[in-house]
């Protein structure tokens, strides 16, 4: 003990995996997520820019409401992306991050939805005020196809669970009375 061989593994250092360019990874963007999330900011960032170009508005109300929800739509899901591909889905931790990400997509959906209903509405017969909202019922399609994909995947996931612990199955044992009456 006195050559300091007890110490040896606590008082070494840790060796540091190496560093990502930019922190950035796609390891939390597997299968079919990727894709999506790519979909999303493109679909949104098309409804802007579509929604941006338009000159002229009849009714504006249901065009601002729409250049609100469409610029919202496309931050939000940049910023989802950037946590999905930086260090903070570990600082956050995973669990917390699928579920923002479960109750965002159903709310960005809902109001992009919502939103692109009233534009609808609301425009006049203008080519780009129509792809805008074309745009936008695609983005929140996009959107709302994720929520009900991770319903899905959290239903067949319990599912699964459940079938694989019965939970209160009895054995024949347990199922016969304690007192035998005759």
């Amino acid at each position: 003990m006195e050559n300091g061989a007890v110490y040896n593994e606590t008082t070494e250092a840790q060796a540091k995996q190496p560093r990502r360019p930019f922190g950035c990874t796609l390891r939390h963007l597997r299968g079919w997520r990727l894709p999506t999330k790519a979909l999303q900011a493109i679909l949104s960032l098309l409804a802007v820019i579509c929604e941006e170009i338009v000159v002229d508005c009849i009714k504006c109300g249901g065009l601002y409401f729409f250049e609100f929800m469409s610029c919202s739509t496309f931050l939000l899901s940049l910023l989802i992306l950037c946590v999905y591909c930086t260090d903070v889905y570990e600082r956050i931790g995973g669990d917390k991050v699928q579920e923002m990400n479960f109750w965002a997509m159903l709310v960005i959906g809902m109001g992009f939805l919502c939103a692109s209903i009233v534009l609808a509405m609301t425009s006049s017969v203008s080519a780009v005020e129509n792809a805008a909202y074309v745009f936008g019922f695609l983005a929140s399609g996009a959107f709302l196809a994720e929520f009900f994909t991770d319903c899905f995947h959290s239903w067949k996931q319990k599912v699964n669970v459940r079938s694989e612990n019965p939970g209160n199955t009895q054995s024949a044992i347990e199922n016969q009375p304690l007192n035998k009456q005759s």
